[in-house]
């Protein structure tokens, strides 16, 4: 049964929604209107216990206050912009260095931070949020009228997103929910496969530096399935300068539109997670941040595109339609 009731306010005024979709297939969905704010994703275990495998809060107010962007929908553009600008047309831009110098997740008030309009769909088993992201916000030019679907169907989340514009912007939108399928403790003992040959390895401040660097033979190969804490404290310079992972990986093409990206198994509960999407990158963080007791896949655009031509580009122009898509499939060994 959907469920729908305010849970709280911002200081201005506007107010939360937390919304709850109808269970399918011992899959079920709670969002909140702040942030498109996956609080809480219940999915059954190999004995058919159903459980949240999410990170988050039973209050709005610690989301407020001090979350590492839990189960957000980050934007305008995800992940770092290198010293917070990039040119556009010959035109340089400069938006908001929240994480100096350089730009992190849309700034200090991004998408995670926005209350969007939401519709339920009439089987209740979908959502659709909508914002209008006003020109210069955070430094971005163009007014940017994005909207974020939610649907829950058998076992899986499908997350779909669309944008336009009516000034040439960049555009690059993930979900960063913080994924644990034990349900407690940490995720060192999750084991990881990712579908990349490749990575993007940084400088000291988590800037793609250089060119794609093969995974092979190095801490990054989740090319089978391995413990993300087998190599994690490995003497490498990019886990170092991380503290763990935190870096792109670059997703192998397939024919599909749809990529095969990354596939978890938790042993001991027996679920299992795969991500698809429509992205050529797949960011892996290991959840320093919150002492390992969650990773986040989050499919998008390569790191500091706006400045790497060589990289998939992000720009988006009048005329055209932003469109990304990513699935969670959830099942069970």
């Amino acid at each position: 049964m959907r469920v729908r009731k305010k849970i709280g306010a911002l200081p201005d005024g506007s107010g939360v929604d937390l919304i709850s979709l109808g269970e399918r297939g011992g899959v079920e969905l709670t969002v909140l209107t702040y942030g498109c704010i996956i609080a809480s994703l219940t999915v059954p275990d190999a004995g058919g216990a159903a459980a949240n495998v999410v990170l988050g809060f039973d209050r709005l107010e610690p989301y407020l206050d001090s979350s590492p962007y839990l189960g957000a929908v980050v934007g305008r553009y995800a992940n770092r912009i290198g010293n917070s600008r990039f040119t556009i047309d010959r035109r340089e831009h400069r938006v908001s260095a929240n994480e100096p110098p350089h730009h992190l997740h849309g700034g200090f008030r991004g998408f995670d931070k926005r209350v969007w309009d939401a519709e339920l769909a009439a089987n209740g088993h979908a959502v659709v949020f909508r914002r209008i992201s006003a020109d210069g916000e955070e430094g971005y030019p163009g007014a940017v009228h994005a909207e974020v679907t939610y649907t829950v169907a058998d076992r899986d989340v499908q997350i779909e997103y669309e944008a336009i514009t009516d000034a040439p912007t960049h555009v690059n939108l993930t979900q960063h929910s913080y994924f644990n399928l034990r349900t407690q403790g940490d995720v060192l003992g999750h084991c990881l496969a990712i579908n990349a040959s490749t990575y993007l390895p940084i400088d000291e401040t988590l800037i793609p530096e250089g060119e794609p660097a093969p995974v092979a033979n190095t801490p990054f190969d989740f090319q089978e399935p391995t413990a993300i804490g087998l190599r994690i404290h490995a003497d490498h310079e990019q886990l170092k300068r991380a503290g763990g992972y935190d870096h792109n990986f670059n997703i192998n093409r397939v024919d599909s539109a749809l990529r095969f990206a990354a596939r978890v198994l938790e042993p001991s509960s027996g679920r299992t997670l795969e991500v698809h999407s429509t992205e050529p990158g797949l960011q892996f963080y290991s959840g320093q941040v919150v002492g390992h007791r969650g990773f986040c896949l989050e499919p998008q655009h390569y790191p500091d595109s706006p400045n790497h031509e060589a990289f998939p580009s992000t720009l988006l122009r009048p005329g055209e339609r932003y469109l990304s898509k990513t699935v969670l499939a959830f099942r069970i060994g």
